[in-house]
């Protein structure tokens, strides 16, 4: 598309990165399900693997169905480049990996997906790194947290299970004054409800497995550069300011620009970390992103009327949707996702963990499981899950405490859903 800009998000969610195949005239986009990519001559080959020339070489590092994913993705985010990954996990690996070195650490809130929680705290000690868990609301906490060492800031836009909203502008201005990036994990929002760049994030990471895709088929992960972060400013970031060993001496950020960070993550985090999408991957996502508009419009209009439902039923104690007038954050809501707060939250069930157990064994419409961003409507019970490796300090502080449970809301019809709750907690609370 030649002006990205001037067209509509229903639009950019159907056509970008994507033109009809100058082979075939195949108007869906092909799936390209190769290793490798034949080159023009040896002159080719070699400005293809010094970076000289952009185009594909092997498929651990591009491919022509995930290139047009990423494109498309980096349009909806209002970023210039993405990279895509085999999970949401990887992506958040990718997204530091061209930023850390051993003794690195970041700054991370404390409301977070029980995989990520454990990600930070346990495994990224492996590469030598480490997190520090604040309350992301808390911009003084954020900095008091900030040593010679902090490579980047981590936040969801709505955090899983919990249904936080992040307020994106105050915790970039927090970034920008210690000259590190932010990245946001928009999974849960999409760009369709939030776009964190506009609000001053520098990167943003997607499970594309969830409502991307939006349909339980794949996994998938992808990190999207803004290019508006300046890695030369603070001289905090070397992979991305030095000469690199394994290109000659090239400086990526001087040779690349704004789009530094997304070919450093290409020619050396997929190169060697190898955590690639698989084009079959690429190709469901695209179909799933072709509808998501359509799909989030109604997310959020069933998870407005469900949790409205939920928070004036007697066997409930809270709901933790945002988009809720009691909510803390509706003020925030209405200011920086006035699409809406999606369609995932928790509640607390009168009754507490066996309670709970027992709901989730009860439904009938609703899937227990370990997924969120389906179009069908999931259930999980986070604490004995999720968030099972989690101290109970740790569940109470991502909103996955022993008594609540997480709904992801589906595209159903939502009196249906009503129902299949009501006759649930029927059982749970008798």
């Amino acid at each position: 598309m030649s002006d990205t800009k001037s067209y509509g998000f229903d639009t950019l969610q159907i056509h970008a990165g994507s033109q009809p195949d100058p082979t075939t005239g195949a108007r869906q986009t092909p799936i390209y399900q190769t290793t490798s990519y034949v080159f023009r001559d040896a002159e080719h080959a070699a400005a293809l693997f010094n970076l000289q020339e952009v185009g594909y070489i092997y498929s651990r590092l591009t491919n022509p169905t995930v290139a047009v994913l990423q494109e498309r993705v980096a349009t909806l985010e209002g970023g210039v480049g993405a990279v895509g990954c085999s999970s949401g996990h990887a992506a958040q690996i990718m997204s530091l990996f061209p930023l850390m070195r051993p003794g690195d650490n970041i700054i991370t809130s404390n409301r977070l997906y029980g995989g990520t929680v454990t990600q930070f705290s346990q495994t990224i000690k492996r590469f030598g790194w480490s997190a520090t868990f604040v309350d992301i609301d808390d911009t003084a906490a954020i900095e008091a947290a900030a040593d010679e060492n902090t490579k980047a800031i981590f936040c969801e836009s709505i955090a899983n299970p919990g249904g936080h909203v992040a307020d994106i502008a105050a915790v970039a201005a927090v970034a920008n004054k210690l000259q590190v990036p932010l990245i946001v994990d928009n999974t849960s929002a999409t760009p369709y409800l939030c776009r964190p760049i506009e609000q001053g994030a520098h990167l943003v990471v997607h499970s594309t497995t969830k409502y991307l895709t939006g349909n339980g088929t794949v996994t998938g992960g992808v990190v999207v550069d803004s290019g508006n972060f300046d890695w030369t400013a603070a001289g905090k970031h070397p992979s991305m300011t030095e000469p690199e060993p394994a290109y000659h001496g090239l400086k990526f950020h001087e040779t690349f620009g704004p789009m530094a960070f997304t070919f450093h993550s290409i020619a050396i985090g997929l190169r060697d970390l190898g955590m690639t999408m698989a084009p079959q991957s690429a190709f469901q996502t695209l179909l799933g992103i072709e509808t998501l508009s359509l799909r989030m419009q109604r997310h959020v209009e069933n998870a407005q009327k469900i949790a409205t439902w939920l928070e004036n039923d007697p066997r409930v104690d809270f709901v933790t949707y945002a988009g809720l007038p009691s909510s803390p954050y509706a003020e925030r809501v209405a200011k920086a996702y006035p699409r809406g707060a999606g369609a995932l939250f928790t509640f607390a069930v009168k009754g507490g963990y066996e309670a709970c157990v027992k709901l989730v064994d009860s439904v009938e419409i609703f899937s227990h499981v370990a997924n969120l961003g389906d179009t069908r409507s999931l259930i999980i019970h986070s604490a004995s899950t999720t968030h099972r490796q989690l101290t109970p300090e740790q569940q109470e502080a991502a909103g996955a405490a022993p008594n609540v449970v997480r709904l992801s809301i589906g595209i159903e019809d939502p009196e249906d859903l009503i129902r299949d709750l009501d006759q649930a907690l029927s059982a749970a609370t008798a």
